[in-house]
């Protein structure tokens, strides 16, 4: 009953927190580490002590797990670099400056500062995430971050229990590679046996909450058989760590093909509300150990000035020595032509803030309770890893944001996503719309009508994204919204009347659900038309054509107050395209005469430019690529 209370306490809290920080616009993460702090005094609220067993068993694997799914695994293994410098290189290259660091300053052993080392080595998943995300950084940082994040937690732990054997005795340096090939090499060969057999389980799968229920059992299914693993001979086991997130970047990939759409709805809202709640309950148990580890500390031998200056110096440390890892982590192999030229060099101040990045969290508070009880100063030991935690957490993560805007680091244009999603949803319905035409004869003229209107005016919507004016789409979309509150009022008029069958209305109030969770209201606020810069594509979909290549003169517009045909028949136009051939100015197919599209079946000229104020990008009609 009191495991049952200390969990439903710490839940609550911590979404009752989060949502606040949420609705004033405060970082979640930053409120809940105070409000543990201060709960951690207050006598009803309960301890949530995290123990190894409690973040490794219970907190890690689903963590790691959401978040892997969600990384696309292309843009891990395209970054793959930077990923392992920072999640091996860095993690090792902390554990051994803070392990002198704490050698010198407390006079204990190099295995022991070693040990703390590896603890405060690796930035959590959890906080790149939530704050990474939050501040809109570059994706391709973001992605590093994450990837980062993902791996180094089975770095620092194999390198941890390695300086733990250190400590307890001797371990030779044959043991401690062994150990490490095994825990990296084990470990992803176990997350691949797991995907493998997942995928072949949801590849018979009809119902979808079955599916879903395999899903969240899948980290555990990869953690607890690596973690048992032990060959003879090698110390050490592959890493659980490692086979989670090898599991969750295979099966996330592969979703499309072996999950359904419905299925991969229900997985994504479960893992959104798991990781919600497991998120947020973490940063405010960081803060809850406060009063337990200061009272630990009270009995140690060590003077108050050498514990408080010891705890510092570690956390300077740590931001220390990210900063001096990342530059020359991210420029010396670029020194390679090779390199060079299939990656060129990010600026310095997008590596600074990759460098300004490192928030540590939930990981090295339970780490470093691995420690075995008899080590030395280990109250003390203890009470570093929080400063550390905390400190990164409130020093980095509360100054990132301003770092981020000071630097001038541009974060992902909405409109150019718009413009690249447009592309994208305009190629997949020409693939739509010819398997339509193969199997034409095979439907009545009703049927066929109703597909492919509802194919164009899918692609339409994305494209009048691209626009400052009340587009048809967002007068369907409004009006549908309004029809559905109408429907809904009457059905539970409906329902309170008692006379039909509550799974009758179910059925019904689901299907008016589904519909208002498709309807297209993304766009409702958002335009073009403020733009500062104008819009182009940072890609050809497709890959650029020879009709791009060749329109670069801009021509001057025939009619440049409108739609040179709406203006002669006293039409109404919707976005305004421009015929990069003989500077015709029509509107796009989102109006009913489409006469952008009319000019091209008339004269055959391939390219259009957008028309619209802060606009740039093109389009070839015969290649169907933007540019």
């Amino acid at each position: 009953m009191e495991l049952a209370l200390t969990v439903v306490t710490v839940v609550t809290i911590a979404v009752a927190v989060a949502g606040l920080a949420g609705r004033w616009s405060m970082s979640a993460p930053l409120v809940l580490i105070v409000a543990g702090i201060v709960g951690s005094y207050v006598p009803f609220v309960p301890d949530g002590e995290l123990t190894p067993d409690v973040v490794l068993l219970g907190l890690l694997p689903p963590l790691l797990y959401s978040a892997s799914i969600k990384t696309s695994l292309l843009d891990f293994t395209a970054n793959r670099r930077p990923i392992a410098l920072l999640s091996v290189g860095l993690v090792l290259f902390t554990t051994f400056g803070v392990g002198v660091l704490v050698h010198l300053m407390l006079d204990v052993s190099l295995a022991v500062g070693f040990a703390l080392g590896a603890v405060v080595a690796p930035p959590d998943a959890v906080a790149a995430t939530a704050i990474a995300r939050r501040i809109g950084l570059p994706r391709r940082v973001v992605t590093i971050l994450e990837g980062e994040s993902l791996v180094n937690d089975a770095t620092a732990i194999v390198t941890l229990r390695t300086a733990i054997a250190a400590v307890g005795g001797s371990i030779s340096a044959w043991e401690a590679g062994a150990s490490f090939a095994l825990s990296a090499v084990g470990g992803v060969a176990v997350g691949l046996v797991v995907a493998l057999v997942v995928t072949r389980i949801r590849k018979v799968i009809q119902d979808e909450v079955t599916d879903v229920a395999v899903s969240l059992i899948t980290p555990w299914l990869a953690y607890l058989p690596a973690e048992e693993i032990h060959l003879p001979g090698v110390e050490g086991h592959p890493s659980g760590v490692l086979a989670v997130v090898t599991a969750g970047l295979l099966l996330g990939h592969k979703s499309p093909v072996i999950q359904s759409g419905s299925s991969r709805l229900l997985e994504r809202t479960n893992w959104a509300t798991i990781s919600f709640v497991l998120e947020n309950a973490v940063f405010l148990l960081i803060g809850l150990q406060v009063r337990s580890i200061v009272e630990d500390v009270r009995d140690s031998d060590l003077g108050l000035g050498l514990i408080v200056g010891t705890s510092a110096a570690v956390l300077v440390a740590v931001i220390a020595l990210r900063l001096a890892w990342v530059f020359p982590a991210t420029y010396l192999p670029r020194m390679i032509p090779r390199i060079r030229e299939a990656d060129p060099p990010p600026s310095a101040r997008t590596t600074f803030v990759v460098g300004w990045a490192g928030m540590r969290g939930v990981v090295t508070l339970a780490a470093v309770f691995l420690l075995p009880a008899d080590t030395p100063e280990r109250e003390v030991l203890v009470l570093i890893a929080f400063v550390v935690t905390v400190g990164t957490l409130m020093i980095q993560g509360i100054t990132l944001p301003w770092v981020v805007r000071a630097l001038g680091v541009p974060g992902p244009d909405r409109h150019e996503d718009h413009l690249q999603e447009a592309s994208v949803y305009q190629s997949v319905t020409e693939a739509g719309l010819r398997q339509l035409d193969d199997h034409a004869d095979e439907l009545s003229p009703g049927v066929d009508h109703r597909l492919r209107e509802r194919a164009i005016d899918r692609t339409n919507a994305i494209w009048e994204r691209l626009g400052g004016i009340d587009t048809p789409s967002r007068q369907y979309s409004k009006a549908r919204m309004a029809m559905l509150a109408a429907e809904r009022e009457e059905l539970l008029r409906i329902r309170a009347e008692g006379l039909v069958d509550q799974a009758i209305l179910t059925r019904v109030m689901n299907a008016l659900d589904v519909e208002e969770s498709i309807l297209d209201r993304a766009f409702l606020d958002e335009t073009t038309a403020d733009r500062m810069t104008e819009l182009r594509p940072t890609y050809a979909q497709g890959g650029p054509c020879d009709h791009l290549a060749e329109a670069c003169h801009v021509p001057d517009p025939r009619t440049p107050a409108g739609c040179e045909e709406c203006l002669r028949d006293g039409g109404q136009w919707v976005h305004l395209r421009l015929c990069m051939a003989c500077g015709h100015v029509g509107c796009c197919d989102s109006s009913p005469a489409k006469h952008a599209t009319a000019h091209f079946h008339e004269t055959d000229h391939p390219v259009m430019r957008s028309f619209e104020p802060g606009e740039a990008w093109r389009w070839c009609f015969v290649d169907e690529v933007t540019g």
